[in-house]
C-alpha cells in the first residue's frame, strides 16, 4: 500500500508492507497549497508513480488534502474516535488505475465546547495506539500543535495550541521583530530563561513585552531574544496542555522534538520522541481494515 500524508505545505508518501513496515518513502514540498487548479491527480501520479508502476493498487491520503482546500473534503468524524471508526470514514476518491481513499479528520469541544478540529495528526495517533503500547498523552508540536489524550484504544480529546504560528508572528509583524535578528542558532540559556519565565505571574500577554524590554535594558542580547521567545511561548503551551508529571509522547521533527522534552522536562514531566512515522503506522494501520477491491 501507498501511505500518503499531504499537508498544507509538504508531501510525504511510505510504500509499507501489509504489517505497516515501510520499505520506500519519498517527500517534497507539494502541499496542497502549492498545487495549482486542483491538479492533486497530476501531482499525485508524479509523486508515487515508480511505485504504481511497480505494482501498488491501493493509495491512502491523510492530512489537509482531506480540506475545503484539498481534493476532496471529508466530513469530521467525532469524539471519541478509534481506527475502525476512521476506517469505516474512509472517502473514496476517483482515480485511474488504483484505490484511493482518503481518511477524515476529527472534531471534539474543549472544555468550554468550543470546537476542536484538525486533520492528520489523528492518523498519526492511531499509529501510536498501534505502535507503542500504553501511550496516553500525545503532542504534536508545529504551526498549530496537537495535545492528543488516549485512552482505551480511542483518541477522545484534543487541544490545539497556535505557538509556532503565533511565534513567527510576532517575530516578523509586531514591535518585537525590532529586536529579533536572522540568527536561528537556538541559545539554550536563553530559551530556558523563557521557559522559566513562563511560570511567573502575569501571563503571556505580559510576559511577551518582557522580550523587548530585556534586550533595551541590554539584559540580553538580540540575538538572544528569539530563543527566549520561544521558550516563553512553548513553556505557557506545556504548562497549560500538560498535567502534572504527564508523561508525553512527542511526534514530529526531531529539532522541535527536542525543544518541546526540554520544556516538558523542565516542567515536572516525561518527554519520549518518536520520530516523524506515526502517519505511516496509523494509514498502514487504517489500510489493514479495509476491504479494497
Amino acid at each position: 500500500m501507498i501511505a500518503v500524508d499531504w499537508g498544507t505545505s509538504n508531501f510525504r508518501a511510505f510504500r509499507v508492507s501489509p504489517n505497516g513496515a515501510i520499505f520506500a518513502r519519498c517527500s517534497s514540498p507539494q502541499g496542497i497549497l502549492r498545487v495549482t487548479e486542483g491538479n492533486f491527480e497530476d501531482t499525485l501520479r508524479s509523486e508515487v508513480g515508480v511505485w504504481l508502476a511497480a505494482g501498488e493498487k491501493n493509495i491512502l491520503l491523510c492530512g489537509m488534502i482531506g480540506s475545503r482546500q484539498g481534493w476532496v473534503e471529508a466530513e469530521y468524524v467525532p469524539c471519541p474516535v478509534g481506527i475502525e471508526d476512521l476506517a469505516n470514514a474512509v472517502v473514496p476518491v476517483p482515480f485511474e488505475g488504483a484505490n484511493v481513499g482518503l481518511v477524515p479528520g476529527v472534531i471534539g469541544p474543549d472544555a468550554a465546547g468550543v470546537p476542536e478540529l484538525m486533520r492528520g495528526e489523528e492518523t498519526a495517533a492511531m499509529g501510536m495506539l498501534e505502535a507503542c503500547a500504553g501511550v496516553n498523552l500525545v503532542c504534536f508540536p508545529g504551526t498549530h500543535s496537537k495535545w492528543i489524550q488516549l485512552s482505551d484504544r480511542k483518541l477522545v480529546s484534543f487541544t490545539t495550541c497556535m505557538t509556532g504560528e503565533l511565534y513567527g508572528a510576532l517575530r516578523k509583524c509586531t514591535i518585537l521583530e525590532r529586536t529579533m535578528t536572522g540568527n536561528t542558532t537556538v541559545d539554550k540559556a536563553a530559551f530556558l530563561n523563557g521557559v522559566n519565565r513562563s511560570s511567573d505571574i502575569g501571563g503571556l500577554l505580559h510576559h511577551l513585552f518582557g522580550v523587548r524590554t530585556l534586550t533595551l535594558m541590554r539584559q540580553m542580547k538580540d540575538d538572544s531574544s528569539a530563543s527566549y521567545l520561544s521558550g516563553l511561548l512553548i513553556g505557557h503551551e506545556v504548562r497549560a496542555t500538560m498535567p502534572p508529571g504527564g508523561d508525553v509522547h512527542l511526534v514530529g521533527n526531531p529539532h522541535l522534538c527536542s525543544l518541546y522534552a526540554e520544556v516538558i522536562e523542565a516542567c515536572g514531566g516525561k518527554a519520549t520522541s518518536e520520530g516523524e512515522d506515526a502517519a505511516a503506522f496509523g494509514l498502514a494501520a487504517i489500510g489493514r481494515r479495509l476491504h479494497w477491491t
